[in-house]
């Protein structure tokens, strides 16, 4: 295989297994939700596609909108460019949705408490879009379903805990049921509802059943999760009978991260971890498959294929973690509660294979495996990045289309809720655009939040650096000879001979393999950092630490280091450094190029004029600086933002015939900065939206030009992450 068409099966083929090269899904568009509220509706306030659902031809999509109390359409009749198609405003909040051919069938939560929990099924008529008719629940709907001849209904009455009352210990009453209902025409009769008690079955709680999702099979045979009670219930809907319950068991998980500590390491073991299921899915009659979210005791962090007799077929174990982990994808916050939360589970037939696509909601991934059939493990094809916390899966054969539905809304200006569309085609798949290998003890070396490039002393040899997202910085070397890039080494920072912690944003490799490393500082902080510059040995040993002179220090604010790049050698070696942002001391719209010479220990300053920005929070700042030969430099200038229309450019300048003065002596030179390349596109071009911190960039020995996003460490952040190959610059 040629290693410029290497994929993620083959990248992880450690756990995987081998896999074909085609077909896969590509992410082909993402429709912000926010799109589809009424004019009289404040955008700022928060609108969450959390559960979805599509049309019998996959032309038509519906989504639940808790947060705006009613649900919304998608119109993806061109699944690539998706458009509003209606917002059904509703009596409370809705968590689930099914759709016949004419109607949408809503399950509306109405509560008044706790204790006094209320709903009823909303029928929104398709062509009208208008409620028509209501069936009262006598409780708090969870999930819908339909049988396979959408005569049926399934409703999971949950009846949720108040997770702040006793610490969100069960059992509290209510106790929640499965309710079934008849149809005609595609709606249903509500005086066929039916009520199937599940309690006394669990060995958890038995007198508080919280059942959280259901799924019926072609036999007419629901399956239900009782998610906090560990337990996993078979429903006979066609007689409203329980056909068996059984408990969803216990996992131990080997080389895990089981501690927020800033540092990701797969080093722990957990014993017997409850799986405590959320989604469920039927692989065919005699299987189905749980995603074990955990939400009271437990959280395995995996997935797992159970028979209808309750034994486990399979269980992915830490796999879905450390995938995550080498796509720089693992929420370390979550260490200490359940990783990436497997929550959402979707399986459907594409041609010849049944597929299973398992949504991840803290590490915002979707993995989609094959099934091999009964007693095979499940083989892993890909994995799909999604907008923050991707719940609703929803599969569409018919147009080869994969649809996820976004819980989380970061408020204006920051990421929204959103619908994306990926469809299935030939080729190879084109995320991630880099991953890690795994290390000599067999386990993923650990990355995230890359925050700076340089080049090494090989064509498509780079160094990374990880910023402070985590409390150990590190030093990755990086392959861009595959694709996807390959982070091959982590090297830790150290001082003292122990790990140390600074918030890196610039690298630059020095002649004696060494490297340059620029801290940014933060002299605003309740405790306050300042900016460094670091030499390192070739081991990311420091061998020294740069302060900045009181002259410049005192004037800086929390924008620092951003940049930092080196010429020449011995004597005449020169450190140059780039601020983000104007300084107290600047003129507005001008940030600090800074130059320190080790040898004189002197330092130099330069201003760099930033494009105008409007206002609204949004600013413009340098996030990287690099030499490009002879006198001059590439940085990138960037704004705040995210999506169509952000500013993440390109710009050369030189500093031929320019001197940079000593700090506070005489006007400081501005140079004259030259567009090289607008990279906005380039970012748009993956069909997510256009992520905010473009913050590395390089030129290879041979001149080729890498640049690089950062993902924040997965905090409040989807985590993807994009490697961008700009080949030659002119």
């Amino acid at each position: 295989m040629n290693n410029k068409k290497i994929l993620l099966v083959a990248a992880l083929a450690a756990f995987a297994g081998a896999a074909t090269a085609a077909p896969n899904f590509q992410r082909i568009a993402t429709f912000p939700v926010l799109q589809n509220l009424p004019a009289d509706r404040d955008p700022a306030r928060s609108t969450v596609a959390e559960i979805i659902a599509a049309s019998e031809d996959g032309r038509l999509l519906a989504y639940t909108d808790a947060e705006q109390k009613g649900i919304g359409f998608v119109d993806i009749a061109d699944p690539a460019s998706p458009k509003p198609a209606g917002f059904v405003a509703l009596e409370g909040e809705s968590t689930s949705i099914a759709l016949t051919r004419t109607h949408a069938l809503v399950a509306v939560v109405t509560s008044e408490s706790f204790v006094k929990p209320s709903g009823h099924i909303a029928v929104v008529e398709l062509k009208s879009r208008k409620v028509v008719a209501k069936c009262d629940l006598g409780g708090q709907p969870d999930s819908v379903t339909l049988d396979s001849t959408k005569g049926t209904l399934a409703v999971v009455i949950e009846n949720e805990r108040d997770e702040k009352l006793n610490k969100g210990a069960i059992p509290q009453q209510p106790s929640g049921w499965l309710s079934t209902f008849r149809l005609k025409k595609g709606v249903p009769d509500c005086k066929t509802r039916k009520d199937i008690a599940l309690t006394g079955i669990a060995e958890i709680a038995a007198d508080d059943a919280e059942p959280e999702f259901v799924k019926i099979n072609s036999k007419g045979l629901a399956v239900v999760t009782l998610q906090e009670n560990n337990h996993l219930a078979l429903v006979d809907t066609r007689s409203g009978k329980l056909v068996r319950h059984f408990s969803a068991g216990t996992v131990d998980l080997k080389n895990v991260d089981s501690k927020r500590d800033g540092i990701i390491a797969p080093i722990d073991n957990l014993n017997a971890v409850k799986r405590e299921p959320d989604a469920v899915a039927w692989l065919d009659d005699k299987r189905f498959v749980t995603a074990n979210e955990g939400d009271y005791q437990g959280g395995s962090r995996s997935f797992s294929i159970f028979n209808l007799d309750g034994s486990v077929e399979y269980d992915s174990g830490s796999l879905l973690d450390h995938v995550a982990m080498q796509l720089g994808h693992y929420p370390e916050a979550r260490s200490g509660a359940k990783g990436v939360e497997p929550e959402g589970v979707e399986v459907a037939r594409f041609g010849k294979e049944t597929l299973i696509f398992v949504g991840a909601e803290r590490a915002s991934l979707v993995y989609v495996f094959r099934d091999e059939g009964a007693g095979k493990a499940p083989l892993l094809l890909q994995v799909l990045p999604g907008p923050i916390a991707p719940e609703g899966l929803l599969a569409i054969p018919s147009r080869n289309l994969f649809v996820t539905a976004s819980e989380s809304d970061l408020g204006p200006g920051l990421v929204r809720s959103m619908v994306t569309v990926y469809r299935r085609e030939e080729g190879a798949s084109v995320y991630p655009t880099i991953e890690s290998v795994r290390d000599t003890q067999n386990l993923p070396i650990t990355w995230g939040a890359l925050s700076g490039l340089t080049a090494g002393a090989a064509p498509n040899q780079l160094f990374g650096i990880s910023d402070s997202a985590y409390s150990q910085s590190r030093i990755y070397a990086i392959d861009a000879s595959w694709t996807p890039a390959r982070i091959t080494r982590a090297i830790a920072v150290s001082k003292g001979g122990k790990p140390v912690g600074y918030d890196l944003e610039g690298i630059a490799r020095r002649g004696d393999g060494g490297f340059w490393l620029a801290s940014e500082g933060n002299p605003e902080a309740k405790e306050p950092t300042q900016n460094w510059l670091i030499r390192t040995d070739a081991e990311g040993a420091v061998q020294e630490e740069i302060a900045l002179p009181d002259n410049i220090a005192r004037n800086a604010v929390r924008f620092g280091f951003e940049g930092v790049a080196v010429t020449g050698s011995g004597e005449d070696e020169a450190v140059w450094l780039a601020v983000q942002r104007e300084w107290k001391d600047d003129p507005k719209g001008h940030a600090k190029i800074l130059v320190y010479r080790p040898a004189l220990k002197s330092w130099g300053v330069l201003h760099y004029p930033l494009d105008a920005v409007g206002g609204n929070g949004v600013w413009m700042g340098l996030s990287e600086l690099t030499w490009a030969g002879d006198d001059s430099f590439i940085v990138i200038e960037r704004d705040n933002q995210f999506g169509a229309g952000s500013f993440k450019r390109l710009y050369s300048f030189s500093v031929r015939d320019i001197t940079p003065v000593i700090p506070g002596i005489g006007n400081v030179p501005v140079v004259k900065k030259q567009l090289l390349r607008d990279l906005e596109p380039a970012m748009a071009a993956p069909k997510g939206y256009v992520l905010d911190k473009l913050e590395g960039f390089t030129l290879d020995i041979n001149g080729n030009a890498f640049a690089v996003t950062d993902n924040d460490g997965v905090d409040k952040a989807s985590g993807e992450t994009q490697f961008l190959r700009l080949g030659k610059l002119r």
